[in-house]
C-alpha cells in the first residue's frame, strides 16, 4: 500500500497582500531566535498574537532574504602576534556594519598570524576599499588583500 505525500508548493508574495498575522509570526520568531524574547508567551505578547496563531503557522512562514542586496567579500590579512591586534582589526568591521560569516586564523609562525575573512556586504555597508583602509591602518596589521567577490 503506497501513501501519497503531499508536496509543499512555495510562493513568493508581497508582505502587503498577507494577513498581518503572518509578518508577526516571522517578527515573533526573530525575537525569540535573537534572544529578545525568551520563551514563545513573550514573543507573542511583544507582538500581539496569540500562542495559537505562533504555532500554527511557524514551521510554513519564513521571510524571504533578498539575495541580490548583498554580496560576499573575502579578505586575507597578515598580522603581528600582538596583544590587541586582532580585536582592533575586527572592529573596523563592526563599526562598518558587515556581518563576518567565516574567520580562519592560523597559528602564528615568526610571529605573523594570517587571518582569511568572509564578509557579507549589504547595500548599506560601507565600501569595501574604505573598509580595507582601515583594516590597513591599524597597528601591527602588516597587509590586507581583497581575494574574492560575489
Amino acid at each position: 500500500m503506497s501513501q501519497k505525500t503531499s508536496k509543499s508548493e512555495y510562493y513568493i508574495v508581497d508582505k502587503r497582500a498577507l494577513p498581518e498575522v503572518y509578518a508577526q509570526v516571522v517578527e515573533a520568531k526573530k525575537l525569540l531566535a535573537t534572544g529578545k524574547a525568551e520563551t514563545v508567551q513573550e514573543a507573542v505578547d511583544m507582538t500581539g498574537i496569540s500562542r495559537s496563531s505562533f504555532y500554527k503557522y511557524k514551521d510554513m512562514i519564513e521571510p524571504f532574504t533578498d539575495m541580490t542586496h548583498r554580496k560576499t567579500v573575502t579578505i586575507y590579512a597578515r598580522l603581528e602576534d600582538i596583544p590587541g591586534v586582532l580585536p582592533q582589526f575586527l572592529s573596523v568591521i563592526e563599526k562598518a556594519g558587515v556581518n563576518i560569516l567565516t574567520i580562519h586564523q592560523s597559528i602564528p609562525i615568526n610571529s605573523l598570524a594570517d587571518v582569511t575573512l568572509s564578509l557579507e556586504m549589504f547595500d548599506e555597508s560601507w565600501d569595501i576599499d574604505r573598509i580595507v583602509s582601515g583594516m590597513e591602518s591599524v597597528g601591527g596589521v602588516e597587509k590586507v588583500r581583497i581575494l574574492g567577490r560575489e
